[in-house]
């Protein structure tokens, strides 16, 4: 994939979803808990990761050290751990989105622990997750590099087996631990939400 389709990709990912938010708010047809989601979303996986792996904070290498020079110039190291988080708040309003999708009365998801609001999170969470290690930023997660510890992302590069391969393209444990400690994370605090705005 060329450095030009990743920036593609990555600022879309970023900013559409908060188009979007702004759109929806400016129509009054989004719950303030939404909002309070997306934002805690993004505070979580800027601080549980996107900042440490950007920076190469402990024991890692920098972004800088790990892309090639195109890609650098289009996402620039000190914007990355910006938009990666504001592309992963979008991924966790996907995520509920799916939620709601698949769920038949529409106004009670996130009112009770199910386990399959907590399976459809999960798999998508975790799918989106591969595919960005597998295609999007393969180049720069590949054996050879090392990323940095992170809150959640606690066995550091210091164990960091290979889960399996596929075409020919590894996949870490390091990079699929913050989504799979996210998971329950997200939906824990996003059904607290939803029921301390839900209106009386």
């Amino acid at each position: 994939m060329s450095p030009t389709t990743i920036a593609i990709i990555v600022y879309g990912s970023a900013f559409l979803p908060l188009i979007i938010l702004l759109g929806l708010s400016y129509f009054n047809k989004m719950p303030k808990w939404i909002w309070i989601i997306y934002g805690l979303t993004f505070l979580i996986c800027a601080f549980g990761w996107e900042i440490w792996f950007t920076y190469g904070l402990v024991d890692g290498q920098s972004v800088n050290i790990r892309r090639p020079a195109a890609l650098n110039a289009l996402i620039p190291q000190n914007i990355n751990w910006l938009v990666n988080s504001l592309a992963d708040a979008g991924i966790g309003l996907n995520g509920l989105l799916y939620v709601w999708l698949f769920t038949k009365n529409k106004s009670t998801i996130l009112d009770k622990f199910r386990w399959k609001e907590l399976l459809i999170l999960t798999v998508f969470f975790l799918f989106q997750n591969l595919i960005v290690e597998l295609y999007i930023y393969q180049a720069q997660l590949a054996a050879g590099y090392q990323l940095s510890w992170a809150p959640l992302a606690p066995t550091g590069p210091w164990w960091n087996p290979v889960l399996f391969v596929l075409g020919g393209k590894s996949v870490h444990l390091q990079t699929q631990l913050p989504w799979l400690i996210m998971t329950p994370l997200f939906y824990w605090y996003a059904r607290r939400l939803k029921a301390k705005y839900r209106p009386s």
